[in-house]
């Protein structure tokens, strides 16, 4: 059963740090997405990688339209692979959609988690009354059009939006391979999942201590969510606006993120 589990979301377990770093992908990406971060942290801490369902290397056969129609399905794996792994406490850093199950995830059980770190996160895309999320239904009803009828074509213009970069760049070139990579049905049914989701009720009962790392331009999340997540939160948090531009600045600003990410998996609030 454990090794079933683990296998089945590509689980990696490396350095011999004492304390626990677990490192969760956003949309469109895989376990690789940290590649350019962990050396800076490998000879520090223990750090977990895992691919999500539907990403990455893992069978698209096991993926569950069902179990992944909302994200607490993504909670419910992280909490399986931290119990698998008998792993007691952690620093969770999960980037865009990835920070949000997280949030779910220390809310069931917020004895797992001594802080997260939220990169590029956001609890709703949609903008609504007094809330400014940066997308208009009319912008993902586009989206999702685009996506169903090439998502190939897709792909080559959401990556350099998403990355901030043009087509050529070392980060577009990754996102995009990585996006190409997932089956482009889960792809869709993925991507409708997150754009429409809206945690913003469940912030007020997150407890663990929240570090907020955020591009002060992000195509996919306004800046202003980085505020409203710090308000709403039910936890001490803080906000790191780092002087980056795009979506993943793991890909496109290692030199930027790395000094930022180490410096909250050390700071306490």
């Amino acid at each position: 059963m454990t090794l079933h589990l683990l296998q089945l979301h590509n689980v990696r377990v490396i350095g011999t740090g004492n304390v626990v770093v677990v490192l969760g992908h956003g949309f469109g990406t895989d376990q690789s997405l940290w590649k350019q971060v962990i050396p800076h942290l490998v000879d520090e801490y223990r750090l977990v990688l895992f691919d999500n369902m539907g990403s990455g290397a893992t069978d698209p056969d096991y993926f569950s339209f069902d179990r992944y129609s909302t994200l607490h399905g993504y909670a419910y794996d992280l909490l399986a692979l931290l119990e698998e792994l008998q792993i007691s406490s952690c620093i969770y850093v999960g980037h865009s959609v990835m920070g949000i199950v997280g949030c779910l995830a220390s809310i069931e059980r917020p004895d797992l988690f001594s802080k997260l770190i939220l990169v590029s996160a956001s609890p709703r895309y949609l903008n609504d009354v007094n809330y400014f999320g940066g997308f208009e239904q009319e912008d993902l009803d586009q989206l999702f059009e685009a996506m169903q009828a090439n998502y190939k074509a897709w792909v080559s213009g959401f990556a350099p939006l998403a990355v901030g970069d043009d087509m050529d760049s070392f980060a577009v070139q990754e996102f995009s391979r990585t996006l190409f990579s997932i089956r482009p049905d889960i792809a869709f049914d993925v991507a409708k999942v997150i754009f429409e989701s809206d945690f913003r009720g469940v912030l007020p009962y997150v407890t663990v201590p929240c570090h907020i790392l955020q591009s002060n331009k992000d195509l996919a999340v306004p800046v202003v969510v980085s505020d409203y997540l710090h308000q709403n939160l039910g936890a001490k948090s803080i906000v790191e606006v780092l002087q980056t531009e795009g979506h993943l600045p793991q890909l496109s600003s290692p030199n930027v993120m790395v000094p930022a990410l180490k410096r909250h998996l050390e700071l306490s609030i």
